[in-house]
């Protein structure tokens, strides 16, 4: 599903216009985005939860060129599928 498809079904679904249900989906997601920039978790009950993992700094390599590169430290988002949605996904086969 793509985010237009959302925004379509959120259209018919909510008998609201498509540009009303584009604005509901980019706020939900500016807001996730908002949140995990705090470094915030967001926890959605049924569903799963965000939440940024730390990474330390390390030497890589250029697999191009075989040169060894500092890769400085980050933070990734990493999601965890909720109970209700791994039991729902795995009991609709």
């Amino acid at each position: 599903m793509t985010k237009a498809d959302l925004i379509n079904l959120i259209s018919d679904k909510a008998h609201i216009t498509r540009v009303k249900a584009e604005t509901v989906v980019n706020t939900i997601f500016d807001s996730m985005v908002e949140a995990l920039v705090r470094d915030d978790r967001i926890e959605i009950r049924g569903f799963g939860s965000f939440v940024n993992r730390d990474y330390d700094a390390y030497k890589g390599r250029n697999p191009r060129t075989g040169e060894v590169i500092e890769v400085d430290q980050k933070k990734l988002p990493f999601f965890k599928v909720g109970k209700e949605l791994k039991e729902d996904i795995n009991n609709k086969k």
